[in-house]
């Protein structure tokens, strides 16, 4: 089956879809981006998703490229053209097309592009095995909390990564405190058990899988904190794990040459894995 995606108001084989060369998502950057998860067909936190979307888009000042309604009626159509019964769809918005200058195009219609893919689910063995994350300078600009498609420093960072034989790279500010992954928003359980991530400010993405995990610490009682932590208390903790759409809860076990905890995934993360799982396929947990 050939796949199909949404460009500008048409749908087009994938293999045909494309965008003009003075785009200025191309050429400055200048746009942002979701991914939403899809389960049993359905997408995951669409509501907030777009809300983040529309939060991104304003503070960029660009324009929303159609009501949200029918945004999701376009959403729903490039799933289902892909058939894609689990796996994710992609939204990019971008400030359109434009003569090449730096400030904004005194007339420009935002650009939209969708495309959708079945995706499988995080490796069964770095569920049941967990990961090693390595850490990193953080190098990125200071509007982190901006879904823009501006991601070289996190593309960097993620290669780094892998030719170290790790599946994340956590950034570090210049206080020696982590922000987050390349790619995810970062966890730990203290010697104590209190449950921790950083807060949400202008260093890190307030990502959809963290809110939901926000929700479900708060709703099941957990001893539970937004605050930075630092490498060494990284390293020193009960458990650390990592959160992000494309792979929810995922237990680190590992940190730079640091093992965590006993070197295997802990109960606090998999009984939240469990419970994502379980929010994510719009069911009551068990």
């Amino acid at each position: 089956m050939s796949r199909v995606a949404y460009v500008n108001g048409r749908y087009l084989p994938h293999g045909d879809a494309a965008v003009h060369i003075e785009d200025r998502g191309y050429q400055f950057a200048d746009g942002v981006y979701e991914v939403i998860a899809v389960r049993g067909g359905r997408l995951v936190d669409e509501a907030p998703h777009l809300d983040r979307l529309d939060r991104s888009l304003a503070e960029l000042r660009i324009a929303p490229p159609m009501s949200r309604r029918a945004l999701g009626l376009v959403l729903r159509e490039v799933v289902r053209r892909n058939r894609v019964a689990d796996g994710i769809v992609y939204l990019q918005a971008t400030r359109g097309v434009a003569r090449r200058d730096h400030p904004f195009p005194p007339a420009s219609r935002t650009a939209l592009v969708v495309t959708a893919r079945r995706a499988r689910p995080p490796n069964r063995k770095a569920i049941e095995e967990g990961i090693k994350v390595i850490t990193i300078p953080d190098i990125r600009w200071a509007r982190c909390d901006i879904k823009s498609v501006s991601l070289l420093p996190n593309v960097l960072g993620k290669q780094r990564a892998r030719e170290s034989g790790a599946y994340e790279a956590w950034q570090v500010d210049r206080d020696g405190m982590v922000t987050e992954g390349t790619s995810t928003n970062a966890w730990i359980v203290t010697p104590a058990g209190e449950l921790v991530t950083r807060q949400t400010d202008h260093a890190i993405l307030n990502g959809i899988t963290r809110r939901a995990l926000v929700a479900i610490a708060r709703q099941e009682g957990l001893a539970f904190v937004e605050r930075p932590f630092s490498v060494g208390e990284a390293k020193e903790a009960r458990e650390a794990f990592l959160t992000s759409t494309t792979a929810p809860v995922l237990s680190v076990v590992r940190i730079d040459d640091a093992v965590i905890g006993d070197g295997r995934p802990g109960p606090l993360g998999r009984r939240l894995f469990a419970l994502y799982a379980a929010h994510a396929e719009g069911r009551d947990p068990a």
